[in-house]
């Protein structure tokens, strides 16, 4: 079974991304049941797309079933996390303590992906550090924003998890930039720019929400589309 390759084309399109991770998770599981094989055809039932879609997405990174038998399990798997990076510990900081930075700090499954939380910021510690440590069960530490540089440089920070009111979003964003971080995950329901060489994606809820809304309103209702 061939590995990953050159890539045959420059860009990647996002909904592939976004395909292969749902690709990871369910071969995850299949490994933790002890299956060996899986044809595409299955992949693909278990992902909610097409066994061509399925195949057409890990052509875009090299040649990985073997004809009459599928896919290894374990392999595809593994070839797949080096895609996505998921093959690494990513070092991440929430910034922006409220109840949602609250809930992320205590979210086990980062774990399981190999991404580790490994500070959190707030403008104002002491008011939040008392209800993060009883959400974690255990002391919590929230570190001044003013900070940031600092402790990005020691703990080696990837990502940036922005937690704040809207308002507060740009500058902290700015933070981050300054401090080297490359990686942005921005939960506040405001628009961020970053210069070059630097990544921001967005997760509005509300914008998601519009989005089902939508769906479930139109003559076709409920017919989702999970692409």
């Amino acid at each position: 079974m061939k590995g990953v390759t050159k890539l045959k084309y420059k860009k990647i399109p996002e909904a592939t991304i976004r395909r292969l991770s749902r690709y990871s998770r369910s071969l995850e599981e299949m490994e933790g049941k002890g299956e060996k094989v899986v044809s595409s055809a299955l992949l693909a039932k278990k992902c909610a797309v097409n066994a061509a879609q399925v195949r057409k997405d890990l052509a875009y990174f090299g040649e990985f079933g073997i004809r009459g038998v599928g896919y290894y399990v374990e392999d595809l798997l593994n070839n797949i996390k080096k895609i996505l990076g998921s093959n690494k510990e990513w070092k991440m900081a929430v910034i922006g303590i409220g109840n949602l930075g609250a809930a992320l700090l205590s979210y086990k499954d980062f774990l399981k992906q190999n991404y580790t939380i490994v500070a959190a910021f707030d403008i104002d510690p002491p008011r939040v550090i008392g209800r993060v440590s009883e959400k974690l069960g255990k002391p919590a530490e929230v570190i001044h924003i003013n900070r940031i540089k600092e402790v990005a440089r020691e703990r080696k920070i990837d990502i940036g998890v922005i937690a704040t009111p809207p308002s507060e979003a740009q500058s902290v964003a700015n933070l981050l930039v300054e401090a080297g971080v490359r990686g942005i995950l921005n939960f506040a329901p405001a628009q961020v720019t970053v210069p070059a060489g630097f990544v921001v994606k967005d997760v509005f809820f509300t914008t998601i929400l519009d989005n089902l809304a939508y769906l479930l309103s139109t003559e076709t209702g409920y017919s989702i589309d999970r692409k």
